[in-house]
C-alpha cells in the first residue's frame, strides 16, 4: 500500500508560483490552497509517495 508524507506550507501572494514550483521541484504534490491568517497570505498543503 502506499505511503503518503505531508507538508504545509505558507504562500505569499506575490510569490505563489514560485514557491510552488520549488516545492513540486522536490516531489511534492499540491493537494488544496486554504486562507490563511491573514489576507496577503495562503497555506498550501502538499503531499508526495513516502520512501
Amino acid at each position: 500500500m502506499q505511503k503518503w508524507e505531508y507538508a504545509t506550507v505558507p504562500l505569499l501572494v506575490h510569490a505563489t508560483k514560485q514557491i510552488l514550483d520549488n516545492w513540486g521541484e522536490d516531489g511534492w504534490e499540491l493537494v488544496s490552497v486554504v486562507p490563511g491568517p491573514n489576507p496577503e497570505q495562503l497555506v498550501a498543503y502538499l503531499k508526495r509517495p513516502r520512501a
